[in-house]
């Protein structure tokens, strides 16, 4: 199997109109406080040989103001426990979404801009 779960995460996102102007697989570019959803693959395990994944996707939400932070940590936590499962996405079909860890605050140890980190992990295989 070949799909690439941040890919998968971060077309989905993009694809919800509020935010899809903040999601990002990366952070160059980008300029202290300017809000930013970051997808970043944190793991994860071959779960049924030759058609299933498990992928650990952290998520990192920045913004200038901390409530700001938390109410969009929360709500790509929704909407990727909620939204994403059952839905085919860029080549891959996501069956399930569990929580690893709910959005937790973590100031960006360089900036100390307000950030809330979390993590899901996805199980997808591909799909024609």
């Amino acid at each position: 199997m070949r799909v690439d779960p941040v890919s998968v995460v971060h077309e989905y996102l993009r694809g919800i109109p509020e935010l899809a102007a903040a999601v990002t697989g990366d952070l160059v570019g980008r300029e202290p406080n300017e809000t930013a959803i970051y997808i970043e693959h944190a793991g994860g395990y071959r779960a049924v040989r030759d058609s299933m994944d498990r992928a650990d996707i952290t998520f990192q939400v920045y913004s200038e103001h901390r409530d700001e932070a938390a109410e969009l940590a929360y709500l790509v936590r929704e909407l990727l426990l909620e939204g994403l499962p059952g839905r085919r996405v860029g080549g891959a079909l996501v069956l399930d979404v569990s929580e690893g860890i709910s959005p937790r605050y973590a100031p960006d140890s360089t900036s100390r801009e307000h950030s809330y980190l979390g993590e899901v992990s996805i199980f997808v295989t591909e799909s024609s």
